[in-house]
């Protein structure tokens, strides 16, 4: 899967930013935002974002950690391409690198916290992912997922309609490919969220804690794991 995924990304990477920020309703940012809240990234910590994209979050937690060493990863080299530009417009020194965050390319407890947004859900092997950041992450440091979820009632089914017809038709006008955004609405109604991703963070062995935190009616979730 990760081969197609990449292809994919790459397609659409010219215009992820904004297609991603009409189709969200700018809405994301305030996820973001709530992610870095809850990962506790004060002064001075240190931080990897895996799946980093083109690179929202990493600089969210660059704001966050002032001094303190941010690095932003992914494997689709295409998708990083604007995030060095971005960072610097921000007046933000975030480093960025081509990195698969199921083989992070770190030592053991290199960092107070791991982070990675809308990208779970996309690697090969989700338990490895987990365990992975958790492995570059120190004692008392924390794993953080931030992905979207399945919500219930009216709102789940007005959300529904709006990710199976009319994202794929804006996302592919904006992006030129319309298959990207069919894939990417299918794999997150699929993908185990709230209680269902816990226990996933639980199976993978390697959290003292783990807590779930719904956002906009369980439209998207943050996964906290303290290490």
């Amino acid at each position: 899967m990760s081969v197609e995924v990449r292809r994919m990304f790459a397609s659409i990477a010219p215009r992820y930013d904004a297609a991603n920020e009409l189709l969200s309703l700018g809405i994301h940012k305030g996820w973001r935002r709530r992610a870095v809240e809850l990962a506790q990234a004060g002064p001075g910590k240190s931080v990897l974002d895996c799946a980093t994209g083109t690179g929202d979050l990493a600089l969210e937690f660059k704001r966050a950690v002032g001094p303190g060493e941010v690095i932003g990863t992914d494997f689709c080299a295409e998708m990083l391409q604007a995030a060095p530009g971005k960072s610097r417009r921000a007046g933000l020194r975030v480093e960025f690198a081509v990195a698969d965050a199921l083989a992070l390319p770190y030592p053991d407890a290199r960092f107070d916290i791991a982070s990675i947004a809308f990208g779970i859900r996309n690697v090969d092997d989700p338990l490895r992912c987990l365990r992975e950041m958790a492995r570059v992450v120190r004692d008392k440091g924390r794993v953080v997922v931030l992905e979207f979820g399945q919500p219930r009632g009216a709102f789940g089914a007005l959300f529904r309609f709006y990710s199976r017809s009319v994202m794929p038709v804006v996302g592919g006008l904006l992006t030129g490919n319309r298959a990207a955004y069919q894939y990417l609405p299918r794999t997150a109604a699929r993908f185990p969220a709230g209680e269902k991703f816990l226990e996933l963070m639980r199976e993978a062995g390697c959290f003292s804690s783990v807590e779930a935190h719904p956002l906009t009616f369980a439209t998207a979730w943050v996964y906290v794991g303290v290490k």
